[in-house]
């Protein structure tokens, strides 16, 4: 499970980092351009997506990249980038991938416990 963990958060991240890119830079297309808010509209919260845009993919790969050595953390981390993706740019064609793996990854490594252990985290 802490396998699976690490690779939906790396795939996660990665595919993050395209929405990222895009959510930032929309936000900061429409910030400079007025004539492109008025045409396609203009962010309700345009520093939500910024602090998402970059913040969401850095903690889903670093969520997966910690769950084999800290599976809780590694979960916490997952689940808080998912719920980041979904507060910022909502549930979508773009983002359903990466709030899927983020969450997915998280509750695998929740539940993952090394077998050489009776407590699975504490």
């Amino acid at each position: 499970m802490r396998n699976a963990a690490l690779t939906l958060g790396l795939i996660a991240g990665l595919i993050g980092i395209l929405v990222g890119l895009v959510g930032y830079g929309y936000a900061e297309l429409t910030r400079i351009n007025s004539d492109i808010a008025d045409t396609f509209g203009l962010l309700d919260n345009p520093d939500l997506i910024r602090f998402a845009s970059f913040f969401a993919p850095l903690l889903a790969i670093a969520g997966g990249a910690m769950a084999k050595a800290r599976a809780l953390w590694g979960g916490v981390l997952l689940i808080v980038s998912a719920g980041l993706f979904y507060g910022a740019f909502g549930f979508n064609i773009g983002t359903m991938f990466p709030i899927g793996f983020a969450a997915l990854g998280g509750l695998l490594a929740l539940a993952a416990g090394k077998p050489d252990e009776p407590k699975a985290h504490f």
